[in-house]
């Protein structure tokens, strides 16, 4: 890496930097990226999927946030990088303690948010942006771009057609007084069109970008080699599919207009752009966001449909887990789990990197297997496997945690694994009034823990998308406040943990569909959550006095369901399995 770090310093000084910001993010500010975007990593060997660098003339700094750290530790050099919790030392500091006033920190304005770049600033700092990144100038086998086609997302799975919907935001454009809106995210891109793609993992989504009109017409700037006959045909006469090249003109030709872009999701370049052109620029979310996270009815039965088959492959792993796996590696766990989920027809792709965590592995809160990490599966030992699945008509998202014996897991371990399974099934029970918040609820799911001195620190749910990103925006459930209500069809993770660092990690991730109650009274409305992850807790870890009657009568309805619904699609050793770790449990 020093040769590279050496070679963009030399870059640096040609162009009258003192620094450049390096984050993680590519052009479309996804949590994913294709290997040609990963700069970050090319540059530092950092591969975290959040984190940012900045190099100096003299000294360079990765950082990231608590996910990561340990990944960080092992995989950037040390004597050639400083490394940093994003949090405890974030980087506006560490730049206003190592550069002189007035230095000129570049940026590529493509790859940068603006909520993200006001981070950074300094009165004392003097940020450039770059007319082309300096990384990609090195970076001499910089892989090819992604260049599959574009798939049609079909309304059996949609259920809504796209010209519907973007009617519907082009009315709310003209409610605002808006002409224009610029959208950068590509899961909002597909969810707008009904289209999906594969040019980054995990995530099906084409790499575009988009501008919506007040009167429903949309410009798609697209490599027009991905839009196949079948896609421009489902897209239709509405949208005109321009170049990339074409992307800079017809910003500038939106000139007098009041355009919406959120500071948060979009490159900065692109209101630098608008601004220049004389273009008026509002800041303001993105108009898809919040009905892409309601889903329609189509999509909650495709989501139930999807869990469904997903609690199949689940369970025949978990069962296999049990009963076959002893002395395999965390790496073959992932790959068996897989196989399983690749069994169904639907199937695919995983929805994020498989966390399989075995010991103090999984007290490793994302922690990431690789051949030098990946530990053997042995007796009495905590494992830890956070997985999921993208299937057309639903994204999954799991995690159990189980023990794997013969003898019997100590008390700490027990009380600390209920106090997590208490919190899961009470936050899952819950029933709020219309107009909640996810981080009112958050307290729910650590009550027990904090009961018994324990807490977590990540966030007790995440948003879902429908066949697009497992971590969706706008709604959350965590400590920090967050304005957007829970509203009915939102799809959100319940996963409270617990994690003792060198020695075990526990989480319990079901995902729960707001719906409807029927309990509201003086009229009032309410809402709860169906729980859609379908998979038995390991009664081994469970401690009856800590759950309490409650709670215990809450797992046993829990359990009996998932008999109930995956039973009858298992046969033989599989379905024994499963009517055995659904019995209610033995109360003392």
């Amino acid at each position: 890496m020093s040769d590279r770090l050496q070679a963009l310093r030399i870059l640096l000084k040609e162009n009258g930097l003192d620094g450049l910001i390096i984050p993680r993010s590519d052009e479309y500010l996804g949590e994913y990226v294709p290997a040609c975007a990963e700069r970050l990593a090319w540059i530092s060997g950092f591969t975290g999927s959040a984190g940012l660098a900045v190099v100096l003339s003299d000294k360079a700094a990765v950082f990231s946030d608590g996910r990561y750290i340990t990944q960080m530790d092992d995989q950037v050099d040390g004597a050639l990088w400083e490394r940093h919790h994003i949090t405890e030392a974030p980087p506006h500091s560490w730049l206003a303690k190592n550069v002189e006033a007035k230095a000129r920190i570049g940026y590529d304005p493509r790859i940068i948010s603006r909520s993200a770049l006001e981070t950074l600033r300094s009165d004392s700092i003097t940020f450039v942006p770059t007319a082309f990144n300096l990384i990609d100038a090195i970076w001499t086998d910089r892989p090819a771009p992604p260049s599959a086609p574009a798939e049609v997302h079909p309304l059996e799975f949609a259920g809504q057609g796209s010209a519907e919907k973007r009617h519907a935001l082009g009315a709310q454009l003209v409610t605002n007084g808006w002409q224009t809106a610029l959208i950068a995210d590509c899961t909002s891109i597909a969810w707008l069109l009904n289209i999906r793609g594969t040019d980054v993992p995990h995530t099906p989504v084409v790499l575009c970008f988009a501008v919506l009109h007040s009167n429903g017409l949309v410009d798609l700037f697209v490599d027009e080699a991905k839009i196949t006959p079948e896609v421009h045909n489902w897209l239709g006469d509405d949208v005109s599919i321009l170049p990339p090249e074409h992307l800079e003109e017809s910003l500038r030709a939106l000139k007098g207009q009041t355009v919406a872009v959120d500071p948060s999701a979009t490159p900065v370049w692109f209101s630098q752009t608008l601004e220049d052109a004389g273009a008026t620029v509002v800041e303001a979310a993105d108009p898809c966001a919040l009905p892409r996270a309601r889903k329609n009815a189509v999509e909650q039965q495709g989501a139930r449909a999807a869990h469904l088959r997903d609690a199949v492959a689940i369970c025949r792993f978990l069962h296999w887990l049990d009963t076959h796996a002893a002395g395999s590696t965390e790496m073959e766990l992932v790959e068996r789990l897989r196989a399983f989920r690749a069994e169904a027809p639907e199937y695919r792709d995983d929805s994020f990197d498989t966390i399989s965590g075995v010991g103090p592995n999984g007290a490793i809160i994302h922690y990431r297997v690789t051949p030098e990490t990946s530990r053997l599966l042995g007796a009495n030992t905590v494992y830890l496997v956070d997985s999921g699945a993208q299937y057309p008509d639903g994204t999954t998202d799991i995690t159990r945690t189980v023990w794997t014996g013969p003898t019997q897991p100590p008390v700490e371990i027990r009380e600390a694994f209920s106090r997590v399974l208490k919190g899961n099934l009470l936050l899952g029970r819950t029933r709020f009034p219309v107009g909640t918040t996810g981080s009112a609820l958050d307290v729910v799911a650590r009550y027990a823990l904090w009961q018994g001195g324990l807490d977590f620190d990540h966030g007790t749910g995440h948003g879902v998308g429908s066949y697009l990103s497992v971590h969706e925006g706008p709604q959350r459930i965590s400590k920090q406040p967050n304005r957007i209500a829970l509203e009915d069809g939102m799809i959100v993770s319940n996963e409270p943990g617990y994690y003792r660092p060198g020695a075990f990690g526990i989480r319990l991730e079901t995902l729960e569909m707001v719906r409807s109650s029927d309990v509201g009274q003086d009229g009032r409305n309410f809402l709860e959550f169906e729980t859609l992850t379908l998979a038995p807790f390991d009664h081994r870890l469970v401690d009856p006095a800590v759950m309490g009657p409650e709670a215990l009568d809450f797992l046993d309805s829990y359990h009996a369901r998932v008999l109930a619904e995956v039973g009858p699609l298992l046969s033989g050793e599989a379905k024994s399995w499963l009517v055995h770790a659904c019995s209610p449990i033995k109360r003392k």
